[in-house]
Order: C-alpha cells, then sequence, then structure tokens
C-alpha cells in the first residue's frame, strides 16, 4: 500500500497508513490488552530482575517494551488518538513513564485482572458510550511480530472485510511454521465471499482447538490449520452481543453501569463491582461457545510468536528480535543458550540486562 514513510524513535523508516488517502481510518479503533499479570512467566523474571516483572512491560529489543512495540505497531494504522490502552492499576509503576502526557480518554485502569472477557466488554463499552461504533481492531500487548508493517497490512484488510460486511468478526490466523502443542489452533472453513478487500481470504471458522497433544498437532499442521493470534476485529455491537450470549451475567453487571463508562465516577464504580467478578477467558468462553460466529484471515509472510514461556523468551533475547519462530521446537537457539538450565538462566540474565 502506497503511503509516506515514517521513522520511529530508533530511526528506523516504516510506511505510515494514516497519510494515505485510500485507507480512511477516521471511524476506527483499537484496542490493547495490557492488564494481564504474566503468572506464567513469573518466576523466569524474578531470576533475571529480582523481581516480577509482567511481560509486556519486559524490555525485549533495543530497551523497548513489547507493549511500547505493539503501540507503534498500531500507530501504523490507527492513531494514538483513537487507541484505547486496558491496563491493571496494580501495575502503575511499570507504565506510569509509558503513558506519560496521555489522555485519560484512552487509557481503562481496571482494578485488577479478571482475565480478558472483562478487559474487552469494559472497553467495548467506553468506545460505544464514546460514540466510537466503527471497527475496533484488538491486539494483545504482549507478542512478538517481525514486520509491522505486514502485520498491519493484515490488519487493514480485516478492517475492510468488516466494513463490507459489518456482522463479521474476523481473527488473524497466523501461518504455523510447526506442529506447536501449546498454542490455540483454528480450523478453517470456506473462503467468504467477500468483494477484494486487499490481502488474502477471510474464512468462516469451524472450530477452536487449545493446546493439542504433539499427535494432533502434527495432523493440525499438516492440514494447514491456523495459529489463533487473539488479533481480533470487529465492529463493538456484534462483539458486545457475543459477550452478552456467553457471558450474560457478566454482561448484565457492567450494563448496569454502562452510562459511568468514560465519565468521572468510572473508576470508582468499577473498584466496587469487580470484588463481584469471576475472571473469565474471552477464548474459553465466548470464541469456545460460537466458534461458527467468527471468521478468520491468515497472515502469511510474518514470524510470530506468543512469547508464551521460557523458551521462547530466551530464544527471542538470544536472537535480538531476528527472525524469532513461533514454535519451540523450530527455534535455533544460540550457542550461549543452548546449555543446561543452570547456564541458560544466567545467559538469560545478561541479555535481559543489556537490553534495559
Amino acid at each position: 500500500m502506497p503511503g509516506a514513510g515514517t521513522a520511529n524513535h530508533n530511526g528506523k523508516s516504516e510506511p505510515h497508513f494514516l497519510t494515505n488517502s485510500y485507507f480512511d481510518n477516521s471511524n476506527y479503533s483499537a484496542v490493547i490488552l495490557a492488564g494481564g499479570d504474566g503468572a506464567r512467566l513469573s518466576s523466569f523474571t524474578r531470576e533475571v530482575y529480582g523481581y516480577h516483572l509482567p511481560k509486556q512491560f519486559c524490555p525485549l529489543f533495543e530497551g523497548e517494551t513489547l507493549l511500547e512495540q505493539t503501540m507503534r505497531r498500531v500507530s501504523l494504522l490507527v492513531p494514538p488518538t483513537q487507541t484505547l490502552t486496558v491496563l491493571n492499576r496494580a501495575h502503575r509503576k511499570f507504565y506510569s513513564l509509558i503513558f506519560n502526557g496521555t489522555a485519560a480518554s484512552n487509557l481503562s485502569i481496571q482494578p485488577e485482572n479478571r482475565g480478558t472477557a472483562p478487559a474487552i466488554l469494559c472497553a467495548l463499552l467506553r468506545l460505544v458510550e464514546a460514540g466510537r461504533t466503527g471497527p475496533v481492531a484488538i491486539f494483545p500487548s504482549d507478542h512478538y511480530v517481525s514486520d509491522d508493517a505486514a502485520f498491519m497490512l493484515h490488519v487493514a484488510t480485516a478492517v475492510r472485510a468488516v466494513n463490507r460486511s459489518p456482522q463479521l468478526t474476523v481473527l488473524l490466523g497466523i501461518a504455523p511454521d510447526g506442529p506447536e502443542t501449546e498454542y490455540g489452533w483454528i480450523e478453517p472453513g470456506s473462503p467468504l465471499a467477500l468483494p477484494d478487500v486487499g490481502i488474502g481470504k477471510v474464512s468462516r471458522i469451524r472450530r477452536f482447538l487449545e493446546k493439542p497433544s504433539p499427535e494432533v498437532a502434527r495432523e493440525l499442521y499438516d492440514r494447514n490449520y491456523l495459529w489463533n493470534s487473539f488479533v481480533l476485529i470487529a465492529n463493538p455491537t456484534t462483539l458486545l452481543s457475543l459477550i452478552a450470549g456467553a457471558i450474560p451475567e457478566l454482561y448484565g453487571l457492567f450494563s448496569g453501569i454502562r452510562p459511568f463508562f468514560g465519565g468521572a465516577a468510572e473508576n470508582e464504580i468499577l473498584q466496587t463491582i469487580y470484588p463481584q467478578i469471576s475472571s473469565a477467558d474471552f477464548s474459553a468462553r465466548v470464541l469456545a461457545n460460537f466458534p461458527t460466529e467468527f471468521s478468520v484471515l491468515p497472515v502469511n509472510g510474518v514470524n510470530w510468536s506468543d512469547l508464551g514461556d521460557r523458551k521462547r523468551m530466551v530464544a527471542a533475547i538470544s536472537n535480538r528480535g531476528r527472525h524469532v519462530l513461533g514454535g519451540n521446537q523450530n527455534v535455533t537457539r544460540s550457542q550461549s543458550f543452548a546449555v543446561a538450565s543452570s547456564q541458560e538462566q544466567t545467559g538469560s540474565s545478561k541479555a535481559f540486562q543489556s537490553h534495559r
């Protein structure tokens, strides 16, 4: 897609889609989910830093945190003024400098982490109450992407598809590099009859498969199933309807305070109701209940990883962000990290410290 070039704060030239009249983003929004506690990697970050640091705040590459990388990536398509970041108040010491000067209307501060479903629901209600009912792209804040511009071109394609067919909910599915057992997989169905909206073809989803056995993962890989990136594009009202159907008790609780979203009393009211909320995972409660309500756009030519365990984190650090593969079994580890676990701890600590 043609567009003017822009340099990020590291001096690298990147395409800036916002300057392109072919893509009018004025009615679009983005949500970045950055409230997770990073429990799976808690022991690893304690070894490295001496304290627990949620993954999204880890400065892995050139001193930039994964959250900051995500924000920069998203800004290629959606302006920061149209981006809402969901945070956890307990992490304030980690995010206060990142968001110094950011308008309160662009932040949703949760009293505590209750999973991705409440986080997404809060963000959607904020957008709707602010009159932002156009397509929204929802992003995890702690994933690795090898090519930001190519990845966001796929997001732009999904946004156009939702514009053409407002009831669509499109997930980005990653073309896998191996039979990974720790990811969620997507079985794509037949392509949808949509006009040309950009890169690739959007297909209905037949089903989701979570963390399959090695034998099943090999079969999924051979059948060209896709990894679930959890990057989701849809109209807010469509997603709200799906949440209402899948988790009616959660939707009902938040609907009762809907007029307060975006107002001065929002934080105080959320503080009172969050103790009543049970943790709820969007994938388990919404995607799994309504798989055929979702569609998938394959992402090709981009390396991706959720950096969700020690091995993937160490591989990313050792490669300094170059050619990081998503599956553990396919990542070639450098000599300094292909050692016993006691030595691995020392090596990973030095690598982290060099990027702080």
